[in-house]
């Protein structure tokens, strides 16, 4: 446990408790922008007389009709299988210079913490590049929930089927303004905001925090490791140390355990590049954050 022990700094207290609900639960992030009672049946179901300007449209594009996916909160259902609306639909952050310097600040915590530990850095070169490129989108979000990080959404509005008809657009410029320069998709930020409250909702303590990033980071799923055993010890001391303490706090209530160990496999489900999209992409501009944190961490790999 010596080579975890940093892991058990202390860090900033658990963020504040859930706000108020706007629908069902809700966090209400996105309720001046889209209405709460959108929650429902999706309006892409909604069977149209098959007019002649309806089935030009389906022909090029089956998909444009499901614009119209109502706003996913935290506690909404999540609909019927196989709708791409929630996809196809682009936010940015409505308050972007508050929320990216307030994400910047998790940011370089996060990797004050990896700095801070000796035992990543006692790991060859190869191993580290391959930990933080696969591991900081997931550490990122954690460090989000441990700050109380929330933040609001304005959706952006893409040019429709019909008007690119119209204006003559060809479809390959209309992809590319659906695409990701518009902005992360509604379905990828939703999923993130959804894991945050969860992790509110458990009022996560700071040691908590610092065990679970020890988990992550240290994650043995990475099998180009060259020190795959060695990753893979540290990883299962810092669960280890993580039962232990729950056991301990909880009265020996393991449930918890488990339920933060789930969480963390919904965390490796981020979209990275959502989330540089998101919260970085208005201060890199056309710089990569993978290039930004190899050097905050000085990190020098070859093709740098």
């Amino acid at each position: 446990m010596e080579q975890m022990g940093k892991l058990q700094q202390d860090l900033p207290s658990q963020p504040p408790p859930a706000g108020p609900d706007t629908c069902k639960g809700n966090s209400g992030s996105m309720a001046t922008e889209i209405p709460a009672e959108k929650c429902g049946k999706c309006q892409c179901e909604t069977h149209h007389a098959k007019s002649i300007l309806y089935q030009i449209l389906n022909k090029e594009d089956r998909g444009e009709a499901k614009w119209h996916q109502q706003y996913r909160s935290p506690h909404c259902s999540t609909g019927s299988k196989g709708c791409s609306c929630v996809n196809r639909r682009r936010v940015v952050l409505k308050t972007p210079e508050a929320t990216c310097r307030r994400a910047s600040e998790v940011l370089l915590k996060t990797l004050t913490f990896i700095r801070n530990l000796p035992s990543f850095y006692h790991m060859p070169l190869e191993d580290q590049l391959v930990l933080i490129q696969q591991n900081w989108a997931p550490l990122f979000v954690l460090g989000m929930a441990q700050e109380g990080v929330d933040f609001d959404l304005r959706e952006i509005s893409a040019p429709s089927l019909l008007k690119k008809i119209l204006l003559n657009q060809s479809l390959s410029a209309g992809n590319e303004l659906g695409g990701s320069s518009l902005g992360p998709s509604l379905a990828e930020v939703q999923k993130m905001k959804n894991l945050l409250w969860k992790f509110w909702d458990l009022d996560i303590s700071a040691k908590e925090y610092a065990y679970l990033k020890g988990i992550i980071l240290f994650n043995s799923g990475c099998h180009a490791l060259k020190y795959l055993l060695y990753v893979q010890t540290l990883q299962q001391e810092a669960q280890q140390a993580l039962m232990e303490f729950i056991s301990m706090m909880f009265n020996r209530n393991l449930g918890r355990f488990a339920w933060i160990l789930q969480l963390i496999a919904f965390l490796q489900d981020i979209d990275a590049d959502a989330i540089e999209e998101l919260f970085f992409r208005p201060i890199l501009g056309e710089a990569t954050l993978n290039v930004l944190l190899l050097e905050t961490l000085h990190i020098k790999p070859d093709w740098l």
